[in-house]
């Protein structure tokens, strides 16, 4: 076994004892009618139910408590890591600045700054922002907070397969969205530790391949990046990113698939599921769905990783 991995596995063990007081166990939700459909077992890991709509908390809390309660931290997010983060924030009684791009939504803003955190307009664009943030840090004595790239989160996103170990007896395949690798990474770290029989099946956005890419290529590399309704994990990696090498290692199979896949999954959700979910979460349902007629009579468990979506404008959308 990778000693990395479990290494992870081990902080995310510690990770869970010190975020529980500040997350949702989130439930373990058998299909209605997809895994009827594919003559399997299909059960949903809700992390939209989570309490600021995604995951990201939990690295968020992980890195936090992980750190001295009078420690000034920093971070770059205008969505889910920057929501994530300034709730742990304000549970933990942490004193977080977050740097937005100048063209965060209002309504992203104004959640943000709700939590009290101070909050900086920096860039054009996230990019921006976060090297705004990183130079921060360097200068005034901050802890910079990544979205993915640190080993703190990383074990904190692992905390969503200590749940499911203990949610469920038997589990054959996960399915997880691919972004910058933290979320896959910690979980894959968890299930090869402690329940190695099980497939971790990454689920990557054609549109916005990094990860996927770097993994066929052995090392970070650059990819074209397109609009994908799964821009919770859309973007590059840091060229140090510790992801790369733990998704290696704990990732059996990746899927690709296109705007039309995730869409129909978005679809498929609401309509057959009555979930409603961000572009992210309908990924990882859209892997399943590509490689379904591997997965039957197996339990498969596809993680919903976010429900952040404008309800509003994509309700129609969907049900046209």
């Amino acid at each position: 076994m990778n000693h990395d991995v479990l290494q992870t596995a081990a902080q995310s063990v510690r990770a869970h004892q010190r975020i529980r007081p500040f997350i949702y166990e989130t439930p373990l939700i058998p299909s209605r009618a997809i895994g009827r459909q594919t003559s399997s077992t299909v059960l949903f890991k809700a992390e939209n139910l989570q309490l600021t709509g995604s995951f990201k908390i939990r690295g968020a809390a992980s890195k936090m408590t992980s750190l001295p309660r009078d420690q000034r931290v920093i971070t770059a997010s205008s969505g889910n890591h920057g929501i994530g983060a300034a709730h742990a924030a304000s549970a933990i009684g942490q004193k977080l600045t977050v740097v937005l791009p100048e063209i965060v939504k209002a309504a992203k803003l104004d959640c943000i700054r709700s939590y009290g955190v101070n909050v900086i307009l920096h860039g054009a664009e996230t990019g921006l922002a976060e090297q705004h943030a990183q130079r921060l840090a360097s200068t005034e004595k901050l802890v910079y907070v990544s979205p993915y790239n640190d080993p703190d989160i990383i074990a904190g996103q692992g905390t969503i397969a200590l749940e499911l170990l203990k949610q469920s007896e038997r589990i054959d395949t996960v399915f997880v969205a691919m972004g910058g690798g933290g979320l896959i990474s910690g979980i894959g770290s968890v299930l090869k530790s402690f329940s190695p029989h099980t497939r971790v099946v990454g689920v990557s956005a054609a549109n916005s391949a990094a990860l996927a890419a770097s993994m066929n290529a052995g090392r970070v590399v650059e990819t074209h990046h397109l609009d994908t309704l799964a821009e919770a994990v859309a973007g590059g990696l840091d060229e140090d990113s510790l992801t790369l090498g733990l998704a290696m290692a704990v990732i059996d199979e990746v899927v690709t698939c296109t705007e039309a896949e995730i869409e129909a999954s978005m679809r498929d959700l609401l309509i057959e599921e009555h979930i409603l979910v961000e572009g992210a979460a309908a990924l990882a349902l859209a892997g399943f769905r590509k490689v379904a007629a591997n997965c039957a009579g197996q339990t498969n468990v596809v993680l919903l990783c976010g429900g952040n979506v404008d309800g509003a404008s994509v309700l129609p959308h969907l049900l046209r």
